[in-house]
């Protein structure tokens, strides 16, 4: 399901931190998007993040969901760290540390209102993510959404050019945005950190083509599975279960 010889570790969770701010496309656009779709939800109960990182999508979800519980998940402990912080001092929180490939961390003593994900599915491999939406549809409530934010696998060669050369240009726009320059496209650039670009680089990414994300959402018995945002080889998605 995931490269054990190539575990997450801290070092790379600080770097994420230091270039997320520039390397996410349209990136509060993306936790608007995340957090409307589950607002939209016919369902009651808590919410899960799978791999919260530093919190930013968890803070919006207790914002727009004042009466809702959110599971915030993640491998790291600094990242846990860093949404607890963020969040602050409720118990509308639940913080756990897990392995995302592994299953114990999927089930829970009540039904979820909604599942959320972003940037963390493509580090398991196909089998992995089979298994993932699987165990998600179980886990929803009858009428609950699974929010699926993450780096996508184009088809074919062009399209994987053309990703590239978006994500590069997205990258420098946020960095003339956030900062005036472009210092923050040359860290992301010396970082290696644009995929299709040096995908061979990280043997933890391993994503898969949009179309097998809705086959397997699909088979795994959800509805209304539909994308709603793409650009730079990265998508949001969601479904339901009936």
């Amino acid at each position: 399901m995931s490269d054990p010889d190539h575990a997450w570790t801290e070092a790379e969770s600080t770097v994420y931190r230091d270039l997320s701010r520039y390397a996410v496309p349209q990136r509060e656009t993306q936790i608007a998007l995340i957090v409307d779709r589950v607002a939209r939800s016919a369902a009651i109960g808590d919410v899960l993040e799978i791999c919260c990182g530093e919190g930013l999508l968890t803070a919006a979800l207790l914002d727009r969901l004042p009466d809702t519980r959110v599971h915030a998940y993640d491998g790291s402990d600094s990242m846990l760290a860093a949404t607890r912080q963020r969040v602050g001092d409720t118990d509308r929180l639940v913080t756990r540390q897990i392995d995302l490939a592994a299953t114990d961390w999927r089930r829970f003593d009540t039904p979820l209102r909604a599942a959320v994900s972003s940037l963390a599915v493509h580090h398991l491999d196909g089998c992995g993510k089979r298994a993932l939406f699987a165990d998600l549809f179980c886990a929803l409530a009858h009428g609950g959404v699974f929010v699926l934010a993450d780096v996508i696998r184009p088809a074919t060669d062009a399209g994987a050019a053309i990703a590239g050369d978006l994500w590069d240009d997205a990258v420098e726009q946020r960095s003339l945005e956030l900062d005036g320059n472009r210092t923050g496209f040359d860290l992301f650039r010396r970082a290696d950190w644009n995929h299709f670009r040096h995908a061979a680089l990280d043997p933890m990414d391993q994503p898969s083509t949009v179309v097998e994300h809705l086959d397997w959402l699909r088979e795994a018995g959800f509805t209304g599975v539909d994308l709603h945002w793409m650009t730079a080889g990265q998508i949001i998605l969601s479904a339901v279960r009936p």
